[in-house]
């Protein structure tokens, strides 16, 4: 269940009052600590993540270099403001909130929340979208990132209604 504060955001953003449960989602708290992983090779912005997430984005970074393949950030630790912001400037552009949604969790409902999620591109390949799933990185994330406790969160046909996201890899603690 959103807090107070979350029911209050969806209803202003026009999201349904049965979100979390239409798709499956629980909420997910905020990262109250993040460390700096490196910037978006994209547009240079500061990544962040929990420190036991970003000590395993660099082993899984580093593991994946020593086979060639080269593993770049994109996006990590996203506050719910900055999701609502996100959201709001999608509406603001004309997009349906059910389009939006696809690709979008609500606020409070994100990964990106935790400071475990992370969005991974590669040399030539900085754009979050599907085509990412025909590169040398991502045959090489499914093959290994487990070793490293990242799983694909979005994969096709998930019971979220999200649309498939080969690029976004979550951390999980072991245990």
């Amino acid at each position: 269940m959103p807090s107070a504060g979350h029911a209050s955001t969806h209803r202003a953003l026009g999201i349904s009052a049965d979100y979390a449960r239409a798709r499956k989602l629980k909420p997910h708290r905020e990262a109250t600590r993040v460390v700096v992983i490196g910037r978006a090779a994209d547009d240079g912005k500061r990544i962040r993540l929990t420190p036991p997430a970003a000590a395993a984005w660099h082993r899984m970074r580093d593991a994946a270099a020593r086979d060639g393949i080269v593993l770049l950030p994109l996006s990590g630790f996203r506050s719910v403001a900055r999701q609502t912001k996100i959201i709001r400037r999608k509406l603001a552009a004309g997009q349906a909130i059910a389009d939006i949604l696809r690709l979008v969790a609500a606020p409070g409902y994100s990964e990106h929340h935790t400071g475990r999620a992370i969005d991974i591109g590669s040399p030539g390949h900085l754009d979050l979208d599907e085509h990412f799933a025909r590169t040398v990185a991502f045959r090489w994330l499914r093959r290994r990132a487990g070793e490293f406790g990242f799983h694909l969160s979005y994969p096709r046909n998930n019971p979220h209604g999200i649309g498939y996201e080969p690029w976004h890899w979550c951390w999980r603690e072991k245990g």
